[in-house]
């Protein structure tokens, strides 16, 4: 399989952004986490005479997490516009790649998993937007609680693809797909 330039450039971009996306949500759910902070933020002031309450420690929590936060949001509108690239990609690329039946069943399996992470890409993309802009739009606090509930299923899916990916790209560089990984660095 031989990838253009453009498709190369938009893998690594793409490769960059998710992961820069996943460790936003992972330092949200451990280090930046709102309540364990906030229990944290209680405990040392206590020790220092001053008695906050637990909501006004999870207002400081999020205080501190928040300029973490906005380069999530901000790394989503990036990944926004590589997707619509991907998208323009798909019909206008000049990526040679083998057609689907003439694949085995192994490789019409690894395929799918692709469309299947495209589709969880856009799925990530129209959740966040709504749960983002939630108000903007319209929605109640309810709806964008399920929405957000949806984007953070298909996050799992993409946590789980990165290194079965990666796992995946490593057994076809020293089996069948000798050069794989060459001819998404130089195309050759």
């Amino acid at each position: 399989m031989k990838y253009s330039l453009l498709f190369r450039i938009w893998h690594w971009l793409n490769a960059l952004v998710v992961i820069a996306l996943v460790f936003t949500v992972w330092l949200r759910w451990t280090f930046l986490s709102k309540n364990t902070n906030a229990d944290i933020l209680t405990d040392k002031l206590f020790d220092m005479d001053i008695d906050i309450t637990q909501s006004q420690a999870i207002v400081l929590s999020k205080a501190i997490r928040s300029g973490m936060w906005d380069w999530h949001i901000y790394l989503g509108y990036m990944f926004l516009a590589l997707v619509l690239f991907r998208a323009v990609l798909y019909f206008k690329d000049s990526s040679i790649k083998e057609k689907f039946n003439d694949l085995n069943l192994h490789y019409k399996i690894v395929r799918i998993s692709y469309y299947i992470l495209y589709t969880s890409f856009f799925v990530m993309l129209v959740s966040g937007l709504l749960v983002h802009f939630y108000k903007d739009l319209g929605l109640t606090r309810d709806l964008a609680h399920t929405i957000k509930e949806v984007h953070e299923i298909v996050y799992y899916y993409i946590v789980y693809f990165i290194p079965l990916h990666i796992i995946g790209v490593f057994i076809a560089e020293n089996t069948d797909k000798n050069g794989l990984v060459s001819s998404m660095i130089n195309g050759k």
